[in-house]
């Protein structure tokens, strides 16, 4: 067996002082037996004064890639993470669709299980390197990753750091894939020179052309429609959009929004269901949305125009998305905002702006008045209505807080006023998201409030128990509010569209999707040191 000296640099060791070389401050982990080298690696880096990632433990995968996840969209640093040969990959496969999906960039590193069954230091000692090992462990992800690679040598972890760093950070933003062999990590080298930089390649900007005519349509547009879907990734983009949008009275919705694209007090906001508004419209402009309406539920008109805008606007990675497209942009839509008005002003209709102005006005007064009625009509109701408590979250947060939603929150009766305090769940819908998002948010902004808002099912699929663990462990205080109806409501509610007059809606059945007897959520909180309640009394 080869041993290793204090003095002998390791893979591991290089791999990490590179990581935090490279602005990368937390690495995210489940550990297993393939992470001996990196431990070993910490270890001797605390003796030494070297910098590394500070190292964050998540007891289950879905909860490390999902604290990464909420760390990545609040703070716009890369995280790493790492995870246990193939088993820990594929607990993980359901977070990083969640991140592939929201063009969310984390580097995604596992083990791998030992190469060699011979007397190498860190070749196979466990019965379980040979039943863990995979022809192809990248395979799981790789159609949901930018990228993927095995570290081969040491020799070459600088430039294979780098190159992970660049594809993630690159627009369209997303995770990579990096196996880790346990010998590779163990075996010895010399220092890295340290001399490469990350560079991600500059963003696109939507051709002249492209802008010009888009703005052309919106001239000549009466009932113009801006969807805007993750275009507050970008925090810039808010306040761009809230300014055109007040500019040429454009009315904005937010369909099933992830991101906070305008404030809720914006005169121009139409809400987060685009369907009601798209019948008259007659040219819609789509920002950074895979899914603008539900084509079974809404008819354009045949006139309407449609444009796309985005750094991947057409979703190739989506296999079928038949969305009308008359104008597709490439780039970034904030730099689309910026140079549409640019364009769009000296075409602009001052009549039309005006008689826009008023149409909407009287649209979010409409809207504004439903909503206000339906919380008059559910304020007492017993189960506690959704809408109700959506409303006092709303009285209580303060416009500072950061709310991370999966499902259950109805955004249209909590108000966020300003950009990065909303980040609702992917469009991928990987349950057990939102728990860990919420812990990574806050160790982002440690300062700030941060408030989960999940269904039972969400919490359930969350693994609360290394949740809560870890909010405690890593002193990570959230404020996590379960939605409780006792079932999921997404498979009743889709079971009665497909079916509205079957044997299961005359039967009123709940097959597959009731919950009866559920844990008391509030205890497990409790059990792991925290603050639990549950509250019954919509007062």
């Amino acid at each position: 067996m080869q041993s290793q000296s204090a003095t002998t640099t390791s893979t591991a060791e290089t791999y990490l002082a590179i990581l935090r070389q490279r602005g990368i401050e937390y690495l995210f982990a489940n550990a297993g037996t393939d992470f001996a080298p990196i431990v070993e690696g910490y270890a001797k880096a605390s003796l030494s004064g070297t910098a590394t990632p500070t190292p964050i433990t998540a007891t289950h995968e879905n909860l490390a890639l999902s604290m990464a996840h909420g760390y990545a969209v609040v703070s716009g640093k890369l995280p790493a993470v790492m995870v246990h040969v193939s088993v820990g990959t594929a607990n993980g496969v359901c977070a990083i669709m969640n991140a592939a999906r929201e063009n969310v960039p984390m580097l995604f590193t596992a083990g791998r299980t030992p190469l060699f069954e011979d007397h190498t230091l860190g070749s196979r000692d466990s019965y379980i390197h040979w039943g863990q090992e995979m022809f192809d462990q990248a395979g799981m992800v790789r159609e949901l990753v930018k990228w993927d690679y095995e570290l081969r040598s040491g020799a070459q972890v600088e430039a294979v750091i780098d190159r992970a760093i660049n594809i993630a950070m690159t627009e369209p933003r997303g995770p990579v894939y990096l196996s880790l062999p346990r010998e590779v990590l163990a075996a010895p080298m010399e220092p890295a020179a340290g001399k490469r930089r990350p560079v991600a390649a500059l963003p696109s900007r939507p051709s002249e052309a492209g802008v010009a005519e888009a703005a052309r349509l919106l001239a000549a547009a009466r009932n113009p429609l801006i969807i805007a879907g993750n275009t507050g990734r970008d925090t810039a983009a808010v306040g761009l959009l809230a300014e055109l949008a007040t500019q040429f009275a454009l009315p904005v919705v937010q369909n099933r929004a992830r991101h906070l694209a305008l404030p809720s007090g914006h005169p121009m906001h139409l809400g987060y269901e685009s369907g009601p508004h798209l019948g008259e419209a007659d040219v819609v402009v789509v920002l950074e949305c895979d899914v603008p309406w539900v084509p079974k539920a809404v008819h354009l008109k045949p006139e309407c125009r449609v444009v796309h805008v985005g750094f991947d606007p057409l979703f190739g990675g989506i296999p079928i998305r038949g969305f009308p497209c008359d104008l597709a942009l490439t780039g970034s839509a904030t730099a689309f905002l910026r140079d549409l008005a640019t364009a769009l002003a000296p075409l602009a209709d001052a009549q039309a702006i005006e008689d826009r102005h008023k149409s909407v006005t009287k649209r979010r007064e409409t809207m504004r008045a439903g909503l206000a009625a339906e919380i008059a009509r559910v304020k007492s109701l017993r189960a506690i209505h959704p809408a109700w408590v959506s409303h006092c979250i709303a009285a209580a947060k303060g416009d500072d807080a950061i709310v991370v939603n999966e499902y259950t929150l109805m955004a249209e009766h909590c108000r966020f006023e300003r950009p990065g305090t909303y980040f609702g769940s992917s469009s991928a819908s990987g349950l057990g998201w939102g728990m860990g998002a919420a812990l990574g948010a806050k160790l982002a902004a440690p300062d700030k409030l941060v408030i989960a808002t999940l269904g039972d099912g969400a919490y359930i699929f969350a693994n609360p128990v290394a949740g809560h663990y870890a909010s405690r462990q890593n002193n990570l205080p959230i404020l996590t509010i379960v939605f409780n109806n006792g079932m999921w409501n997404a498979v009743r509610r889709s079971t009665l569209t497909v079916y509205p007059e079957g044997f299961a809606a005359k039967a009123n059945s709940r097959v597959l999707s009731q919950l009866d007897d559920l844990p008391a959520f509030e205890q497990v909180c409790a059990a792991a040191g925290g603050y639990g309640e549950r509250v019954e009394d919509p007062a």
